[in-house]
């Protein structure tokens, strides 16, 4: 099984998460710009973030054999913090970068009016760099979130199979797959999505424009939740190709639109042999 995870915040997970899911099959993934759980109060303090996903991750994933790769933008929550504005002059010095494959995450955390004037801002600078966008659902009130989300994408006029929706639950996946918009699912332990839920989404609606991820984050998650939800779809009967599709070739669709992905390279890497770590310097704790 070859997993590309497009969602997953690597940033704050450790070496030994890199090493399981490289022995799991994960062998690309996309690592969005978020909210680190701590409000930035400078755009400085942004500037180093982003120099970590676009330097420090891509090489401490190639240490196990996975291809990093990133989307930058200022993301919802923080858009509401009039200190953390001016980041948003700091975005194309990033978006020029060959391995940011979109902008993200954008869209909304409380759909305030802040919120609207930054998503919007984003949007337009997706279009200007040729990117693909990454939205972000809001937690609470989804099902308006997602729907305002869809009316803005609409208002940018950029092109709806440039853009994932993501967070998505049962409520949502159905106005963002009629409104032609990529579909994109964070499965957790405990929150928002389960790979059995996963499994009767893909049931009703197919593989087509859907991604699935890992998210990942700082607090309780798993980054072997794709390889899980690629198991429960095989035990539900789907295919090896069905589950290549959702978990490979989808993601390499979506954000090879970037123009940004060495296809040779990744289909290389996902028919090589599985990575063994002798000799890590990272993972032994060397320098």
């Amino acid at each position: 099984m070859r997993i590309f995870d497009p969602h997953i915040h690597m940033t704050s997970r450790t070496t030994d998460d890199y090493e399981r899911m490289a022995a799991a099959g994960v062998r690309a993934l996309v690592e969005p710009a978020f909210w680190l759980g701590q409000p930035r109060t400078s755009v400085g303090s942004f500037a180093d973030y982003f120099d970590s996903l676009v330097g420090w991750e891509p090489f401490r994933a190639s240490q196990f054999g996975i291809r990093h790769f990133a989307t930058i933008a200022l993301n919802p929550k923080e858009a509401n913090d009039p200190r953390c504005r001016e980041v948003l002059e700091l975005l194309p010095r990033y978006l020029d970068k060959d391995n940011v494959v979109a902008v993200g995450e954008i869209g909304y955390d409380s759909t305030t009016p802040e919120e609207d004037e930054v998503f919007a801002a984003q949007l337009a600078l997706a279009i200007a760099y040729d990117l693909p966008a990454l939205v972000h659902t809001p937690h609470r009130d989804k099902a308006r979130g997602t729907a305002r989300s869809i009316a803005v994408v609409t208002e940018s006029g950029i092109e709806p199979g440039r853009v994932v929706i993501d967070h998505l639950n049962e409520v949502t996946v159905e106005q963002v797959r009629d409104s032609g918009c990529w579909a994109g699912f964070s499965i957790y332990p405990d929150t928002k999505m389960s790979p059995p839920r996963m499994v009767e989404i893909l049931r009703k609606y197919g593989t087509e424009r859907m991604l699935v991820n890992s998210a990942a984050d700082w607090g309780r998650s798993d980054p072997l939740l794709t390889r899980t939800t690629g198991e429960a779809m095989l035990e539900a009967g789907f295919s090896d190709d069905d589950v290549d599709r959702v978990l490979w070739r989808n993601p390499i669709e979506f954000y090879g639109q970037s123009g940004r992905l060495d296809l040779a390279e990744l289909e290389g890497a996902a028919a090589g042999p599985e990575p063994t770590f002798e000799g890590n310097s990272i993972l032994r704790g060397g320098s």
